[in-house]
């Protein structure tokens, strides 16, 4: 583990990578994400998983239009500086700039497709997120091993889908999704999907790890309301 502060304050998902060691077409898009310019040298990728990042979150008390990214910039800040005290860096999410980090997840052996596109595992189920991408100067921890995890997608070997059953308008299949059919489902006023996902609560992998009910308001009004005003 990177960091036990970290993983107390609730980010309890941490992967290091060599920056030197990741596929091209990810460090391309690092260049296009950085604002500074600077070579880095290691990329730490962070997370939470299940309830614990909610529950700091709720202790911290923390007032902005965005706590969620807020708290987690100033935890990662004060971890840096008081263990790493003048260590250059930059957190290029959250941020302005896309970041793959489906791609990063796979590669630290978190991410597997589910049939209603939200990463799952078969520990944390779809209970889990990424929260941060950082670069650092210089190399504070030995790359991360994705084989160390062992996690592994729990919905190849489902048989009975309860997720394709669940969906209210059919947007998931086990031929793909429908991006727009679930989209503007969610956008009507009678939607039971408008602030949570039926077909993710559906899927009893990690159930154990399930958000709690303001948690799940939280993050898909969030969602709901980018789907608004994009779609």
């Amino acid at each position: 583990m990177l960091s036990e502060r970290l993983h107390k304050a609730g980010l309890n998902l941490q992967h290091s990578f060599l920056i030197a060691d990741l596929p091209q077409e990810i460090r391309d898009q690092l260049v296009i994400s950085s604002q500074s310019q600077q070579e880095y040298r290691q990329l730490l990728l962070l997370g939470h998983g299940g309830k614990e990042l909610w529950q700091a979150l709720e202790t911290a008390k923390i007032k902005s239009n965005d706590p969620v990214d807020d708290y987690t910039v100033q935890q990662i800040r004060d971890f840096l500086a008081q263990e790493f005290p003048g260590i250059s860096f930059e957190i290029i999410y959250p941020g302005e700039h896309p970041v793959g980090l489906q791609k990063l997840g796979e590669l630290a052996g978190w991410h597997f497709p589910s049939p209603f596109r939200v990463g799952i595992n078969d520990y944390w189920g779809t209970w889990f997120a990424y929260r941060a991408v950082v670069l650092l100067e210089n190399v504070i921890a030995e790359p991360s091993s994705g084989s160390q995890t062992n996690y592994k997608s729990p919905c190849v070997e489902c048989a009975t889908k309860p997720c394709v059953e669940r969906c209210p308008v059919g947007a998931v299949s086990v031929d793909g999704f429908d991006a727009d059919a679930c989209m503007q489902y969610r956008k009507s006023p009678q939607s039971a999907c408008r602030h949570t996902c039926l077909a993710r609560v559906a899927c009893p992998v990690g159930s154990q790890h399930r958000y709690s009910d303001e948690q799940l308001h939280y993050h898909y009004t969030c969602s709901l309301n980018t789907i608004l005003e994009h779609y």
